[in-house]
């Protein structure tokens, strides 16, 4: 039985019980903690296929979107004994063991302890060194918006396509776009991230009026920025079909490619990505039938590296110092010899 004020759900046979249902966490739609349960129950099949098997951070926010929020990386005392961890390394060196998704009650779970945003890492709980998605996030920055991160994103389609790779588009939640690429695990953080950093460059040598790889912002300019750090260790984006934590509940919601130029963020949030769902499936669904090599983007790495001495670029500044990584220093603050 639930206890006073609390709901219990059937989620694909397992019972999850809801605590306090009726908390407002958005209040600016007058969106509830069941309400937020029950768009994760209509999802949860979408939700799962981004998470299966992924060590994952939750973003928690007890007290809704306009309380405080953290990052939980090491798995909660109390997690049913039937939610598998995984143990992963920090850049630091240091390790956690965090939840590893494998059925839908997982997903509730979570949305109880307050969960709007799941932060998988692209890896799989039996080989946490290699990823198996290359994720490419299209940041724009002041002065552009959504609709010029879908015109990079259809250039970036083109520019996959060269190397025998596709991607799947879909919604930051926000501004932004996310492509992803399923990989196959052969490849290190170090060299996937490699391959990001290269494809950035391609896109900017393409683009350069709309394309920026530099990572200081004071250089970056009213461009998209291709984020390649967010394939650097221990740093994650928002799954597919995450909540995000703004005040119209948006969701970072899978796309086809045909709709991409049609579409705007605020179209898909709590309210209307459950229809959709329930009419399409989900969209992404095939991203499991394919895991493609990243050979020939590392090939071009090289070319760039032999023929321009392009080299690495900076880690995020919560990294340890990297072989062959260049300066950290802002670069109004460098020093001039």
């Amino acid at each position: 039985m639930a206890g006073a004020g609390a709901v219990e759900l059937d989620v694909a046979g397992r019972t999850v019980r809801v605590s306090h249902p009726d908390k407002t966490y958005y209040p600016e739609r007058g969106f509830t903690k069941l309400d937020v349960a029950q768009y994760y129950l209509a999802v949860a099949d979408g939700v799962l296929r981004g998470l299966r098997d992924r060590p994952t951070t939750m973003q928690r926010f007890p007290d809704g979107v306009e309380g405080e929020f953290f990052y939980q990386k090491r798995a909660p005392k109390g997690m049913p004994d039937w939610l598998p961890t995984a143990r992963i390394a920090f850049p630091s060196g240091r390790f956690a063991d965090e939840m590893c998704p494998t059925e839908p009650a997982a997903v509730l779970w979570a949305a109880n302890l307050g969960c709007l945003t799941f932060h998988p890492w692209p890896v799989r709980r039996d080989d946490t060194e290699h990823p198996d998605e290359l994720r490419i996030d299209l940041d724009p920055q002041p002065g552009t918006d959504f609709a010029d991160a879908v015109r990079v994103a259809h250039l970036l389609r083109e520019l996959l396509a060269e190397h025998g790779l596709r991607g799947w588009p879909k919604t930051s939640g926000g501004r932004g776009v996310h492509v992803y690429v399923p990989i196959r695990p052969r490849w290190t953080f170090t060299e996937v991230r490699r391959a990001a950093i290269t494809l950035a460059r391609a896109l900017e040598r393409r683009m350069p009026d709309l394309v920026t790889s530099a990572w200081w912002k004071e250089e970056r300019g009213a461009k998209v920025f291709v984020d390649y750090n967010q394939m650097a260790r221990d740093r994650t984006i928002a799954s597919a079909y995450s909540l995000r934590a703004r005040p119209r509940a948006t969701v970072s919601t899978p796309l086809r490619w045909d709709e991409l130029s049609d579409a705007a963020p605020e179209d898909f949030d709590l309210r209307t990505v459950p229809p959709r769902f329930a009419e399409l499936g989900d969209v992404h669904a095939d991203m499991a039938d394919h895991a493609f090599g990243l050979e020939s983007v590392l090939e071009l790495a090289d070319r760039q590296a032999a023929d321009e001495g392009l080299g690495d670029m900076p880690y995020p500044p919560d990294h340890p110092k990297m072989p062959g990584e260049p300066s950290r220093v802002q670069p109004s603050r460098a020093r001039k010899n």
